[in-house]
């Protein structure tokens, strides 16, 4: 098959749209397909074999001056005005605008594929490829109403509430997109349930496939880090619950020699930083940040234990990277984490979300008990190779791929037949 893959940002080593593009995309070719990425900035990192075609933004979020304002010679169509417009007004243009410079790509360049995937996108653009005869399936991580319903309940004032719901307003458009795609793949039974209930989209019309782990991720060859703490946050947001982490880290610092390593970028001057620095542990907290995977394996196995505290997770592949190396675990029983570890206690120990007592309580028993460490450790690497495989998702996501497009034609074919009947009335 010829495959259109479509990612408007796709960052290469965390946040779960670049690394899934870049995994599935490799395996795809290795079962004998063909794949051309589409995406914005920032471009994702791919395998010998993936063609990438650039599709580029005026990319007003980048690192290190997000929310920046473009030289007049950088916009190039009215597609750049409606970007640079709507971020001025507080909105998240990317999905929409994205799409529409696909759309327009796909005019002249449809007839080259048997099938676009559209990695959450969910622009109104992407509805313009079937009319030009290319089939869309699409993939749906969580629905991001999740994220919007936490960052409303932590916002620290009304007007940063009406700014995050005018930012989060391409959400309309997104359910209204996700409504009309034919099939939908996720990777969870969490996030199956949540797109039906929050974005009304037909269960039947969607397919789990869980989420692989690549293989370069295994156990240390170095002894880890006595009390050393970690967690990965792919965003300096709510939703990942670093405060919960940071409030039950400082209550331990009061009896344990503990280091946290956080792998994230913080906001500068945002709420993580002046909470380390509130709680007086900024000497004992350490960043990690645009590392090699190599680099980040190697971090990933210098911890004594590792805690995700996230409040949602649509699938959670930090949780499953980890258990890859042979990392354990205290992690949030939220979204679909219960899902990745399995049963509580034997890959991971799973407490209440924003819960600071029982996840420092969780954390301190772990600490105590280093047979206890070794033995969730491996069993939680025997479930990663188990179930956790990219060459088994992407041979799911090609079954679906000839489900749809076969679906699509008959549906053509059903469609051209009417149109020759009414002709001959």
């Amino acid at each position: 098959m010829r495959i259109a893959m479509l990612s408007y940002r796709s960052k290469p080593h965390c946040g779960g749209q670049g690394i899934y593009v870049r995994h599935l995309s490799r395996e795809l070719v290795r079962l004998g397909h063909e794949v051309e990425v589409f995406s914005g900035q920032p471009y994702p990192d791919l395998d010998e074999g993936v063609k990438l075609t650039k599709v580029p933004s005026l990319d007003l979020y980048r690192e290190p001056d997000p929310f920046r304002v473009p030289r007049l010679r950088e916009f190039r169509d009215l597609v750049d005005v409606e970007e640079f417009a709507t971020m001025c007004t507080a909105g998240f243009p990317e999905p929409k605008t994205f799409s529409t410079r696909v759309a327009r790509l796909m005019r002249e360049r449809a007839a080259d594929f048997d099938i676009a995937h559209d990695n959450q996108v969910l622009g109104t653009g992407i509805l313009e490829l079937e009319k030009l005869g290319l089939p869309v399936i699409a993939t749906i991580h969580h629905p991001i109403t999740v994220d919007r319903r936490i960052d409303l309940e932590t916002a620290p004032s009304w007007r940063k509430r009406l700014t995050l719901r005018r930012w989060y307003g391409f959400l309309r458009m997104q359910g209204q997109v996700a409504r009309r795609m034919r099939k939908i793949l996720t990777p969870s039974e969490s996030s199956r349930r949540d797109i039906a209930r929050d974005f009304g989209v037909d269960p039947q019309r969607m397919e789990t496939i869980l989420l692989g782990v690549d293989d370069v991720f295994a156990p240390p060859t170095r002894p880890r880090v006595s009390g050393r703490i970690l967690a990965m946050a792919s965003a300096d947001a709510p939703m990942k619950g670093i405060a919960t982490l940071l409030e039950a880290f400082a209550k331990l610092r009061t009896e344990r020699d503990v280091s946290l390593v956080l792998v994230t970028r913080p906001e500068p001057g945002g709420r993580t930083e002046q909470l380390i620095d509130n709680l007086g542990i900024a000497e004992h907290v350490s960043f990690v940040n645009g590392v090699s995977d190599a680099e980040l394996v190697d971090v990933m196995g210098s911890a004594e234990l590792a805690c995700v505290p996230s409040l949602y997770e649509g699938f959670s592949l930090p949780t499953a990277e980890l258990m890859a190396c042979e990392t354990p675990l205290v992690v949030s029983r939220a979204g679909a984490i219960p899902e990745v570890v399995g049963p509580d206690g034997e890959c991971a120990d799973l407490v209440t979300p924003g819960d600071v007592g029982e996840l420092e309580a969780a954390i301190a028993a772990l600490l105590d008990d280093p047979e206890r460490r070794a033995r969730m450790g491996k069993a939680g690497r025997q479930r990663v190779q188990e179930m956790f495989s990219w060459r088994a998702v992407a041979a799911a996501t090609a079954a679906a791929y000839e489900e749809t497009i076969a679906g699509f034609h008959s549906e053509q074919g059903r469609r051209e037949q009417e149109e020759s009947r009414r002709a001959d009335r």
